[in-house]
């Protein structure tokens, strides 16, 4: 079964720890928590505290921090503190991507790699074995509620497919525009974790949004 991570770009953030729970209590697999710098990305959302205040609320949910940031590595200790559970970075803002693998999984959790709709997917066959997460985008960086890029499904077909030449397992995630159509074709082709902001916090019934997109 597809393992859901919701967006909480996408929540209330007034009310931002009761439609954590909310999402959760649906059958949610993880919260996935974007972190953006201003630089990496054209945006600014949340850090450190909220991830803490957050962890301290919900302490057994599993928190899947995507750090759309210049100085991942720099940041990583700090966010595996506030009580990440697995750290994606971007290939893109790394000059050495497998010490950066090395340094993230150092602070004691799990390591996920992140690439923009426009890096060849090649770039990271060299790394799959080495992570516990791959993370497509199918829309740019920086904003949630974008439409979904097609172009995403080939990429996930193409690097699933160099998983299987390699032997190795990770999750394979896909990020932007999900909804019951797009997710499907991302699980067609081999996505395991689909990640929804808008489809799930914006939803009359989040529960029901949830069992329809993990059924996928």
């Amino acid at each position: 079964m597809t393992k859901l991570s919701p967006s909480i770009l996408a929540a209330d953030f007034a009310n931002l720890g009761a439609q954590c729970r909310t999402v959760l209590d649906a059958g949610a697999d993880m919260l996935h928590f974007d972190v953006m710098d201003g630089h990496f990305v054209p945006n600014i959302s949340f850090g450190v505290p909220v991830l803490a205040s957050l962890h301290k609320a919900l302490p057994g949910a599993f928190y899947d921090v995507h750090l759309m940031i210049s100085d991942p590595v720099g940041y990583a200790a700090a966010f595996a503190k506030a009580g990440a559970s697995c750290i994606t970075f971007h290939v893109e803002a790394v000059n050495d991507p497998a010490a950066a693998i090395r340094a993230i999984r150092g602070c004691g959790v799990q390591v996920g790699i992140s690439l923009k709709p426009a890096t060849p997917v090649e770039s990271i066959f060299p790394l799959l074995g080495l992570v516990d997460l791959v993370l497509v985008m199918s829309v740019e960086p920086g904003f949630g509620g974008q439409t979904f890029q097609p172009g995403a499904v080939d990429r996930i077909a193409a690097i699933r497919a160099a998983c299987r030449q390699q032997g190795v397992h990770p999750h394979l995630s896909v990020d932007g525009g999900i909804n019951a159509d797009t997710g499907a074709r991302c699980a067609a082709a081999g996505a395991d974790v689909l990640v929804a902001g808008s489809m799930v916090f914006s939803a009359a019934d989040p529960a029901a949004a949830v069992a329809g997109l993990r059924a996928l």
